[in-house]
């Protein structure tokens, strides 16, 4: 039971327990913030009835979006979160074009009040890449 009471062995001890906690954290600070894949973005769409938001530019969005997403620029985000879907329990799937903005408009969201936030990992260039459709000047592609 001396092992614990000397003071280097404690040093030591709390030493592991910090590297320890430390090469954890990019892990647990990631997890719930990878985002959803393609394939999953779908079955959110096609199961609970998720309310996609583009987050680009409308030049971007008319170039090819996600079949019946909103286009609403992350600019504008603050202004017009109240308007996206009048039960703040709906799914909401943000959508940019490689996920960095969606995961920046996570909290914009959260705080707004919606309680079931998502993010397409990848953003429209992973959804392509997946060979899902998207849709040019109101064709599927």
């Amino acid at each position: 039971m001396t092992f614990f009471t000397d003071y280097t062995n404690l040093v030591l001890i709390a030493a592991v327990l910090i590297s320890g906690g430390l090469l954890l954290w990019p892990t647990i600070s990631q997890r719930g913030r990878g985002g959803l894949s393609a394939a999953e973005a779908t079955q959110l769409i096609n199961r609970r009835n998720a309310v996609v938001i583009d987050l680009r530019s409308a030049a971007d969005y008319a170039g090819g979006h996600l079949p019946q997403a909103r286009q609403v620029e992350f600019a504008e985000l603050q202004a017009k979160i109240g308007q996206i879907a009048k039960n703040k329990g709906t799914p909401v799937l943000l959508v940019c074009q490689t996920g960095q903005q969606s995961h920046k408009a996570v909290r914009i969201a959260e705080e707004a009040g919606y309680t079931e936030v998502h993010v397409l990992q990848g953003g429209v260039n992973a959804w392509q890449q997946a060979g899902m459709p998207v849709v040019k000047q109101g064709v599927a592609k």
